[in-house]
């Protein structure tokens, strides 16, 4: 396909300005406002159908979503930064995601592909040892930073948008483009899944860049995201003077602290790789007081959906055994969840072909293994290939000037030229008439 090559070596510089406006930009899970207009505005101007906001995202399904004053700072802060006015009212109050739509009118599938937009909770590194820094387009959002590569992936979801579009005489049936707002946390993908965004999706491919895979190397199948559960755990117990009448007190920091203790005592599972981390702890008011209130941040993992589940029961029960010791009460509140990975063999394998393909891919994978992370897509892959499609998860390697989560975090920019000429690839080479 050299007409393919050649518009992408001409559309790289305008990958490259995405990008950086995104990173410059950062907008963290559920606010990412100032960032969805401009990727709707993008698609609009390229003629795609878009659904947003409500449409794309339910209410109810929404998990770990900031508190509405938040929300409301934040739509005011991304108007400030030049959030385009049009698009803005629908995606206020936290509905950020958007479904971008090319119907050929011609038969065949739908294929689906799916970006995230969301940056993480982290403060960036301003100094000249780090290059975002250095050339002008690092985080102006304190403690929001495109520390995982999503301004990326949003840069390339925006190029694959633009290459079909040139090339739609050349396809069939559907392509939908899914620009997912909060997977960081896992807790955007299952209110995309709860109002139906996959429904009509046969063919699904999520994508990363980066994650320790090394330049010129595409992964056609990740399968090492284990299954999670992500909850808060609030105690409340009864406040109390420490010295005169401390048994009139109910201590839930005690309560907090030996669910800490009990969590990671949980056995591991015999079936497979199995976590639980306790992350935060936040309790108490003053030395005199007996804590009335506190507050866990928890995770738990497992190889599979079964072993996660077997982690967070048994969290449940150290958590109420624990309150009950101390007399307190107990809430837990779900933040973010995600399934283990499960790939379609006959599309990873379609994948390979198509990556093997593309200039400057040295090694076309099928799959790593080893449990690892976890991924919030892979609630997406589990939704179309219930309704018997076919899904996996590709990675582009790239060279990473620190790991994911860093506040020094950069990335060789060309892998998002790689990854568009890809993903182009699997649309334009699909065989629309007998499927995969």
């Amino acid at each position: 396909m050299p007409l393919l090559a050649e518009q992408i070596k001409t559309l790289t510089p305008q990958l490259i300005e995405w990008r950086r406006d995104l990173h410059l930009y950062a907008e963290s899970g559920w606010v990412e406002f100032r960032t969805a207009t401009r990727v709707a505005e993008a698609l609009h101007n390229m003629g795609y159908q878009l659904a947003m906001g409500r449409d794309v995202v339910d209410a109810e399904s929404r998990m770990g979503l900031p508190d509405s004053a938040t929300l409301a700072k934040e739509y005011e802060r991304a108007r400030q930064q030049g959030a385009i006015e049009k698009w803005l009212p629908a995606f206020e109050g936290g509905f950020t995601g958007i479904v971008a739509t090319l119907d050929t009118g011609r038969p065949g599938p739908t294929l689906g592909f799916r970006v995230d937009m969301d940056a993480l909770d982290l403060n960036e590194q301003l100094d000249g040892s780090h290059r975002p820094f250095r050339e002008g387009f690092a985080s102006c959002n304190a403690g929001m930073m495109h520390a995982c590569g999503h301004d990326a992936h949003t840069a390339i979801g925006l190029g694959v948008a633009q290459i079909l579009k040139a090339h739609e005489s050349e396809l069939h049936g559907v392509i939908k483009l899914i620009f997912q707002p909060a997977e960081e946390g896992t807790r955007g993908a299952r209110a995309m899944v709860a109002a139906g965004a996959l429904d009509d999706v046969d063919y699904f491919t999520a994508i990363h860049i980066g994650v320790g895979v090394p330049t010129g190397t595409v992964i056609c199948g990740s399968d090492n995201f284990m299954a999670t559960t992500k909850f808060d755990v609030h105690f409340t117990g009864v406040a109390a003077h420490a010295g005169g009448k401390p048994e009139e007190g109910r201590n839930a920091l005690l309560a907090a602290a030996q669910a800490a203790i009990g969590l990671h005592s949980i056995a591991p599972h015999s079936a497979g790789a199995s976590r639980v981390n306790v992350g935060v702890m936040q309790a108490g008011t003053g030395r005199n007081v007996v804590p009335s209130g506190a507050l866990l941040k928890v995770e738990t993992r497992g190889e599979s959906e079964a072993i996660n589940s077997y982690v967070f029961e048994r969290a449940q029960q150290v958590i109420a055994g624990a309150a009950a010791m101390y007399g307190a009460e107990v809430d837990i509140r779900l933040m973010g969840a995600a399934t283990s990975s499960s790939l379609s063999p006959a599309w990873v394998d379609y994948l390979r072909q198509q990556a093997s393909q593309v200039p400057g891919v040295q090694h076309a994978i099928d799959r790593i293994a080893a449990p690892a992370g976890s991924e919030d897509a892979t609630l997406m892959m589990a939704r179309v290939q219930e309704r018997q499609g076919q899904a996996s998860y590709m990675v582009f390697g790239t060279e990473l000037s620190a790991g994911h989560h860093n506040e020094k975090f950069d990335f060789d920019e060309q892998v998002m030229a790689l990854a568009v000429e890809t993903l182009a690839r699997v649309a334009l080479a699909f065989p629309w008439q007998r499927g995969v």
